[in-house]
């Protein structure tokens, strides 16, 4: 019986959900931050890494835009 299926994308989509909360301290660190956990989240759960890349980075951004001070 195959109780866990913990796979390298799921760890990698994880991984990329904790850098979110790096934020980043320039425009450019915000997309590039907001993408990899967007990508990293779509592949961990079975959608499509481009699409999730740039909603990641435009919610990212938006979101460190709209509240510097929690970033």
């Amino acid at each position: 019986m195959d109780f866990h299926s913990i796979t390298p994308a799921k760890i990698f989509g994880v991984v990329a959900l904790l850098g979110l909360s790096a934020c980043g301290d320039t425009l450019g660190e915000q997309a590039l931050l907001g993408g990899a956990a967007g990508g990293g989240t779509a592949v961990a759960t079975g959608g499509d890494p481009v699409t999730g890349a740039a909603v990641g980075a435009a919610a990212n951004v938006a979101y460190c835009q709209t509240y510097p001070e929690r970033c």
